[in-house]
């Protein structure tokens, strides 16, 4: 399997596509790309039986697709740990450099490194790191984008994503942060946090790509 194809299958997992369907749009924001290569990659995918695409719905990790893109995130998660952990990266400089390490870790390697790392169930953007036969904990589907005014959460992840993570970086939002919409716009969800006090805008695109727990 090329990479382009397992991006697309982590990416897939990481928005929710492990329980429910999600869109072509969510897609081609995370993977930065157009429709057409969107659904050019699906219809390969598909033939694979490793997603399953409803017209007009969303598409859907198969079985397969789930247990495969489950194993692929774990190995990712397992090196950004390590990276922090022990190699002392800053959280947001650890995606590209496991993008890289991941191809070459076998079972019995990740195995090994878990063990090493303690058997870390988080990696260190809130993404939950599934165990060596593909299982894993399920976490939030709510994005930020999709609350309403009044609404209060936390954040309890983001989507593994480097331009992603530099933005949550810049305007200074970081896991756990408690906040309460205040107001929503077409470009924008205004918070305010309770750490600093203050209110933020976050893009409203990049918002539904933000994991909360309310």
């Amino acid at each position: 399997m090329t990479p382009n194809k397992e991006d697309y299958l982590k990416l897939i997992f990481e928005i929710g596509g492990d329980t429910q369907l999600v869109s072509n749009k969510r897609i081609v924001a995370g993977m930065h790309v157009s429709a057409a290569s969107v659904s050019e990659m699906i219809n390969k995918l598909g033939e694979e039986k490793l997603v399953a695409h409803t017209p007009y719905q969303g598409i859907q990790l198969t079985s397969a697709g789930r247990k495969k893109a489950a194993i692929l995130v774990r190995n990712h998660r397992l090196w950004e740990v390590f990276l922090v952990q022990c190699l002392k990266y800053p959280a947001d400089a650890v995606h590209q450099e496991a993008e890289k390490l991941e191809h070459a870790l076998t079972p019995e390697m990740a195995k090994r490194l878990s063990a090493m790392l303690g058997e870390p169930r988080y990696c260190p953007h809130g993404g939950v790191i599934p165990d060596a036969n593909g299982h894993y904990l399920q976490q939030s589907r709510v994005t930020l984008g999709t609350l309403d005014v009044g609404q209060s959460g936390h954040i309890e992840r983001v989507i593994d994503e480097v331009s992603l993570i530099d933005y949550t970086v810049k305007i200074d939002l970081r896991l756990d942060d408690e906040f309460t919409v205040t107001a929503k716009t077409l470009d924008a969800v205004i918070i305010k946090l309770a750490r600093t006090g203050k209110e933020l805008a976050v893009d409203a695109d990049r918002a539904d790509h933000i994991f909360v727990e309310l």
